[in-house]
């Protein structure tokens, strides 16, 4: 009698799937790698094939793909007894760190869908912080540049310690299907607010633009300006070619100045209503070109909509003025 034969082995397959780790500390990430591979039995097992580091507000948000192994059961890869579906949870276990993760998407390639998004992010900064931000600058996590910087522009405030940067930014992006491309943990929109780390800078800053790395609107404007009531010595110290450059680039020129006395309304004793000069003070029509963004709301300067009887405050330096505009062309 002829022993019964082994029964055959069964085939096997593979799938790629990618797995949200959630947020990681950098100790971990430190040890993980492209290549790492996992048993999670004899029969099934997997390999890391890609990995996207992101920044949070506290530990590292990390995705990555991976390849898994194990016999083909009923047209499907059967993992640890049951298909790779989505919102399952698979572990990672290395003889360096222990993991667990969901799946977020089944099929594909070895690698995750990403690419470079562009867009434009805003705050208001210590102004002693704004010669730390540069064009070249990198968004780093856990030594894996995730982010450049790509231009930087600053404007006074009426708070002279505080200057409002809007920073251009080229941001390694992930795509999961049928969202938008995420970074930060979170879809890239209008509004949303990401965090912005570079070896010299952290803050958090709100998106305006996405799909641009320099503000949007006419770069330059001119302006009428009014001064009422100015002192002289004040009044002599605003001349043509003043301008307000906190960073590489000037976000307002002074380019002609007009003087006038200024006038005082004088009551008499018997009633009578009266316009006189002033016998110092001065008032002063500016003309000014200033860099401007448009919105849907309207033309901003510093963050704030310009329009007849709107108040702009220029740091032009040796001092700081705020004037009126009646004017613009």
């Amino acid at each position: 009698m002829q022993p019964e034969p082994d029964p055959a082995e069964p085939d096997r397959t593979t799938r790629n799937v990618t797995l949200d780790l959630g947020t990681q500390p950098e100790y971990i990430l430190a040890q993980m790698n492209e290549g790492d591979t996992y048993a999670a039995s004899q029969e099934t097992n997997l390999t890391i094939t890609d990995l996207y580091v992101t920044p949070r507000d506290g530990d590292p948000r990390v995705f990555v793909r991976v390849q898994l192994s194990g016999p083909e059961t009923a047209e499907t890869l059967s993992y640890q007894d049951a298909p790779p579906r989505l919102g399952r949870n698979l572990d990672i276990v290395t003889e360096q760190y222990q993991v667990s993760g969901t799946i977020r998407a089944v099929g594909g390639t070895t690698t995750l869908q990403t690419s470079q998004t562009e867009v434009v992010v805003e705050r208001s900064i210590p102004t002693a912080d704004v010669e730390a931000l540069a064009v070249g600058d990198e968004l780093r996590v856990a030594g894996r540049t995730v982010g450049t910087v790509e231009s930087v522009t600053a404007y006074g405030t009426d708070n002279p310690d505080q200057t409002r940067v809007l920073v251009g930014l080229s941001l390694s992006t992930l795509e999961l299907a049928g969202e938008r491309p995420q970074f930060g943990g979170q879809a890239l929109h209008t509004g949303a607010i990401l965090p912005i780390r570079t070896t010299t800078s952290q803050f958090q800053g709100q998106v305006s633009a996405v799909g641009r790395t320099e503000p949007p609107g006419t770069p330059t404007t001119t302006v009428t300006l009014q001064l009422r009531d100015v002192p002289p010595d004040l009044a002599s110290s605003i001349r043509p070619g003043m301008t307000e450059t906190p960073t590489d680039e000037t976000v307002a020129r002074i380019t002609a100045v007009e003087r006038s006395a200024s006038t005082v309304v004088l009551t008499s004793q018997d009633g009578q209503i009266y316009e006189r000069e002033h016998p110092v003070n001065q008032e002063l029509l500016l003309t000014a070109e200033l860099r401007v963004r448009d919105t849907a709301t309207g033309t901003t300067f510093k963050g704030h909509t310009l329009q007849q009887g709107s108040t702009v405050v220029l740091d032009l330096g040796s001092t700081t003025i705020e004037a009126t505009v009646v004017g613009r062309s």
